[in-house]
C-alpha cells in the first residue's frame, strides 16, 4: 500500500525529533499504522538547517505554502508556533483538503473553535496530541480512554519550567528571582520567560483539556490565569510545615454553576502523587464517575517526548485515512452538534479553600480580630500556624488555612482585613486544593 506522505513545516527541536523518530522507528511505525510514513518534503525559512536535518532525498522549501500546494502531501505537520501565520497556514490546509497535525496549543486555545469547524466541514482531521503535556497522551485519554465517564474534573502541573522553578525554591530556599535564572541557565525557561511564569501556557493547555473533557468550546478568553511571580520562599516553607507543597495548576472542573476554568498557585497535600512531581516533569489528574481518579505523568516537552506524540497523531491519521468521516472521533470528544453552552464561571464564583499569610503587629488581641472578621463572614478555619516573633522583632507571621468559600466573598473579608490598623503589609492568598 503506498506510503502516507507528510510535509513538515519548520525544523526546529520538536520538527527535528519528529523526522528522526519518524525515520528510526519506521518499521514499528509501518507495522502499526498498516503503511509506510514518509516525510516527503519540509519548509523552514532557514533551509540550510532543513537540509541538515533530513539530509538528501527530502525536498526542502522556505515557502511553507508550496507545502500545502503539493497534491501529493496528505497530512500537514505544523510546529511553526504562535497565532499568526501558523493560524493562516492552519486554515489554508484545511481548505486544501489536507490533515493537520500540530502541537500548537496557544493557537488551538486562541483559534480552536474556528480551526475545528473548518475542519469538519472540509472533512479532514486535525490532531493535536502533542499540544497539552508533550509525551503523556492526555488528549487520547480525554477523548478515548475515559469516554465512557463523565469527567468531573482536572488538575495538572503542565508546565515544567514553573515546576521546575517551584522544585528548586522549596529543595535549595531559593527566592523566585534566583530559582528562574537557574532554569533559564539550563535551558528550562526561554531568555523571555513571561507565557510560563505567569501561567498563560499552562492555560492555553488547560483550556484545551476544559473543552475536551466538558464538550464545550475553546475559550481561552475565559480562563483565570496567575502565574508564581509573586510566591515567596518563606510560603513554600510554610507550606510545608503544613503539609502541603505549593504547586502551579491548570484546573477545569464541571459544578452545577458551571465550568471552572483556572490556572494558579495552589497548596496540595504531600500525600497526594501529583504533589511529588518534581523537576520539569509534567503530570494530570482525571476524576471521572466510573473509573474514579487516573494520573498520567512523564515529560511535557522535549525534542523527541513532544515527537512521540506527534507521530501517534499521524498513526492515527493515517488509521482513519480512509474512514468515514462520521465514524471518526470527534475533534473535542464530543459531536459537533452536541456541543454545551454551559458557562465558565468568573473567578469571584469559584468555591474553594484558601492559604492566608499575614504581616502582623506581636500584640495581644491581633488574632482575636482576624479570626472575627473570618467568622462574620462564614469562613471556617482548618489549620492555623503562627511564627514566634524572634528577638526585638514587633512583629509576626500568621498563617492561616480555611475550608471552602465562595472567592468574592474571601475578596471582601481580605479588604477589610487589609485596612487593620495592625496588617503592616499586603496579605499573601494562594488557593488551596485537596484534590480528593
Amino acid at each position: 500500500m503506498k506510503s502516507i506522505q507528510a510535509g513538515l513545516l519548520g525544523t526546529g527541536t520538536v520538527g527535528s525529533g519528529v523526522f528522526n523518530v519518524l525515520k528510526r522507528n519506521q518499521e514499528e511505525i509501518r507495522r502499526r499504522a498498516g503503511r509506510g510514513i514518509e516525510i516527503t518534503m519540509v519548509a523552514d525559512l532557514d533551509t540550510a538547517r532543513a537540509r541538515s536535518v533530513v539530509g538528501e532525498g527530502v525536498q526542502v522549501v522556505s515557502d511553507a505554502r508550496a507545502v500545502i500546494a503539493n497534491p501529493e502531501i496528505d497530512i500537514v505537520i505544523e510546529l511553526i508556533g504562535g497565532y499568526g501565520i501558523a493560524r493562516q497556514l492552519v486554515m489554508e490546509a484545511i481548505e486544501a483538503g489536507k490533515h493537520v497535525v500540530t502541537a500548537n496549543k496557544a493557537l488551538l486555545a486562541v483559534h480552536g473553535t474556528e480551526i475545528f469547524a473548518a475542519a469538519h466541514r472540509r472533512g479532514v482531521m486535525v490532531a493535536f496530541e502533542a499540544a497539552v503535556a508533550g509525551g503523556i497522551p492526555i488528549i487520547k485519554a480525554l477523548r478515548e480512554g475515559l469516554t465512557a465517564n463523565r469527567i468531573e474534573w482536572i488538575a495538572g502541573i503542565i508546565n515544567g519550567t514553573t515546576n521546575f522553578i517551584l522544585s528548586e525554591m522549596r529543595d535549595k530556599g531559593l527566592d523566585f528571582d534566583v530559582a528562574l535564572k537557574e532554569a533559564q541557565r539550563l535551558g528550562y525557561a526561554e531568555v523571555d520567560p513571561t507565557f510560563d511564569i505567569e501561567g498563560v501556557d499552562a492555560a492555553h493547555k488547560a483550556t484545551i483539556m476544559s473543552a475536551i473533557a466538558f464538550g464545550i468550546p475553546v475559550q481561552f478568553d475565559k480562563a483565570y490565569v496567575e502565574g508564581i511571580t509573586r510566591l515567596g520562599a518563606q510560603d513554600i516553607r510554610y507550606a510545608e510545615q503544613l503539609g502541603y507543597r505549593i504547586k502551579l495548576l491548570g484546573i477545569t472542573k464541571r459544578t452545577a454553576a458551571g465550568i471552572e476554568l483556572r490556572v494558579h498557585p495552589a497548596l496540595v497535600p504531600t500525600r497526594r502523587l501529583i504533589a511529588n512531581v518534581e523537576g520539569a516533569m509534567n503530570a494530570v489528574m482525571v476524576q471521572g464517575d466510573a473509573v474514579g481518579t487516573t494520573l498520567y505523568y512523564g515529560k511535557g516537552a522535549g525534542s523527541e517526548p513532544t515527537a512521540s506524540a506527534v507521530i501517534a497523531d499521524l498513526v492515527d491519521i493515517t488509521r482513519l485515512h480512509t474512514a468515514d468521516t462520521a465514524h471518526r472521533v470527534p475533534h473535542l470528544a464530543f459531536q459537533p452538534d452536541a456541543m454545551s453552552d454551559a458557562q465558565v464561571l468568573p473567578m469571584s464564583e469559584v468555591v474553594t479553600s484558601y492559604y492566608l499569610r499575614l504581616r502582623v503587629a506581636d500584640q495581644a488581641g491581633v488574632l482575636a480580630t482576624v479570626t472575627g472578621q473570618l467568622a462574620a463572614a462564614g469562613i471556617s478555619i482548618d489549620a492555623m500556624l503562627q511564627r514566634e516573633a524572634g528577638e526585638g522583632e514587633k512583629h509576626t507571621d500568621l498563617i492561616i488555612l480555611t475550608h471552602s468559600v465562595r472567592e468574592g466573598t474571601m475578596n471582601d473579608v481580605i479588604a477589610q482585613m487589609q485596612d487593620l490598623p495592625t496588617v503592616l503589609a499586603p496579605i499573601t492568598r494562594i488557593r488551596k486544593e485537596e484534590l480528593a
